[in-house]
């Protein structure tokens, strides 16, 4: 069964590498028009990369430098994707950062850094959204839903993670969020979910699986026994974003390899 997301505007917050660039070239492979968002003038040439290998599979799309945390950027980029592109029909929430360390040693800086962008950034998409959704109504011809908002979220959403309280209470933070908001927009046809991911290969965690050492110890939590990709949390955007996964609307899903299934315990813990 081929999935159609033609005819579709998507926002993809965080595109220009990782978890973002897959699922960026995911939805644009099913025939939305992509929102490359990076969120500075390092991250242009990997967001224009991105652009790129869309453009040249034969996708359309444009690149979108916001910085999520900041709210005049936020609303400004919502502005102009509706000028240029007409409307937006989907938002991945998916721009995120680690700032890590030791609970006590743990500055401000920090603690606000990862929650501006892995909350506050969530908050300021998902509610500017959600006014376009509300403004346009629901236009059969593009979608059954009046619009779709994917967080992207994490097996720590669920899991703590010492050395990484920031991170993982901004997880967390996500999933009250998500399930808020598909509890107050469900009548207005708004759904909203969230994607889990585990341990996926991209730069952000290079650390864990650069070295067959670091590898092999992360297979240990992994009862799949092999690291996720990009594409494999591309497909679930996908159909996540698509019709025919109408009837899911606040629902947190991991796509983990089974890591939430505590792979250590499977020989007594």
């Amino acid at each position: 069964m081929e999935i159609s997301l033609q005819n579709q505007v998507a926002v993809v917050t965080g595109a220009s590498s990782g978890i973002g660039s897959g699922i960026a070239k995911s939805l644009a492979s099913a025939g939305a028009t992509v929102v490359v968002n990076h969120s500075s003038e390092r991250s242009l040439d990997e967001a224009k990369a991105v652009l790129k290998e869309i453009k040249d599979a034969g996708g359309k799309g444009i690149t979108y430098q916001c910085d999520v945390s900041k709210e005049d950027q936020v609303v400004k980029m919502f502005q102009d994707v509706i000028s240029t592109l007409g409307t937006v029909d989907i938002l991945i929430n998916n721009a995120g950062i680690q700032k890590d360390a030791k609970f006590t040693e743990m500055t401000i800086d920090q603690w606000n850094a990862v929650i501006g962008v892995n909350l506050t950034g969530q908050f300021l998409c998902a509610r500017e959204a959600i006014k376009e959704f509300i403004r346009r109504g629901i236009d059969t011809s593009r979608s059954v839903a009046c619009g779709k908002i994917i967080h992207i979220s994490s097996v720590h959403e669920v899991i703590p993670w010492a050395g990484h309280a920031n991170y993982a209470a901004s997880k967390g933070a996500i999933r009250m969020l998500m399930q808020s908001l598909a509890q107050e927009y469900g009548a207005d046809k708004i759904r909203i979910n969230s994607i889990c991911p585990g341990a996926i290969q991209t730069p952000i965690n290079t650390n864990a699986w650069n070295t067959p050492e670091a590898l092999n110890s992360l297979l240990t939590l992994i009862p799949y026994n092999r690291i996720g990709q990009p594409e494999d949390i591309g497909n679930l955007a996908v159909f996540l974003a698509s019709d025919l996964s109408d009837y899911i609307t606040g629902a947190s899903i991991f796509i983990d390899g089974g890591m939430t299934t505590f792979e250590s315990f499977s020989t007594g813990g």
